[in-house]
């Protein structure tokens, strides 16, 4: 168990709203498993945009809520708070601006977003904007957008920038495949992550465990690291406080032989 409690800024915790939990039976369930796992809080982050342009925030606070009631009454010692995972759309700073999106934890400070699993489009455009808004974006699960796999060098511009990314716990631990594992590994030693979550959709797949991949977070870039990705700067997103961006620790060469595989190919 890791010496810090660890803070999920990425899961689709509440009952009925998106692709996560069908019911608040199984909220609950993989309520339990969080905090059985080791983890004290989590951001809810149902879609929002998309084909889920129906989520609107105040549908999802009053959500959040509710379900803090039920595991209160339950006795499930997890805070649960407010968020989103924002498909990028065209629109996306106006309906920041109307409250029709929420950032993480309602802090106005960071938003968690999403690119379209099979392809990458440039993202320098709505970095700058967010920044101009006091905001920062936080790019959820790079490692397993197809565009990105095709070219892993897209990333270290955009953490150049000040864009934070977060992998995803499962892809750290082979949940989706090798190829997945390999590019979320070579992000993490070379210092291109800044969270890991673990976008939990169910009790039973894709499950709120952090655990095996904050294990194997410790095997390859160290306690210290590990902690920093699993709990403080998720801690931080919480509390609405900056997380250092950047590339974080020491290159260890693991993207640039990634990098030079797939553009030989």
């Amino acid at each position: 168990m890791a010496a810090e409690p660890f803070v999920d800024i990425h899961c689709h915790l509440l009952p009925g709203i998106d692709d996560g939990a069908k019911d608040i039976a199984e909220s609950l369930a993989m309520a339990r498993l969080a905090v059985a796992d080791g983890i004290s809080t989590i951001v809810c982050t149902p879609h929002q945009c998309g084909n889920y342009a129906c989520n609107r925030s105040d549908a999802i606070r009053r959500s959040v809520d509710e379900l803090q009631q039920v595991l209160d009454d339950a006795e499930i010692p997890l805070q649960v708070l407010p968020g989103a995972d924002v498909r990028i759309e065209s629109d996306l700073i106006a309906e920041l601006q109307a409250d029709n999106i929420l950032s993480l934890a309602d802090q106005g400070r960071h938003v968690l977003l999403e690119l379209p699993h099979e392809l990458y489009f440039p993202l320098e455009g709505l970095h700058g904007n967010l920044k101009a808004k006091g905001i920062t974006g936080i790019l959820s699960h790079p490692e397993r957008n197809q565009g990105i796999l095709d070219q892993p060098n897209l990333v270290k511009p955009l953490v150049e920038l000040g864009v934070l990314m977060q992998i995803t716990a499962g892809s750290l631990v082979g949940t989706f495949g090798e190829k997945v594992q390999k590019c979320s590994e070579d992000l993490l030693c070379n210092g291109l992550v800044h969270f890991i979550s673990t976008d939990a959709h169910s009790s039973k797949r894709r499950r709120p465990l952090l655990q095996r991949a904050y294990k194997r977070a410790v095997k390859l870039v160290g306690e210290d690291m590990a902690l920093e990705v699993c709990c403080r700067n998720p801690m931080s997103i919480v509390k609405g406080q900056d997380v250092t961006d950047g590339i974080r620790g020491k290159a260890r060469g693991g993207f640039r032989k990634w990098f030079s595989r797939r553009t030989a190919a």
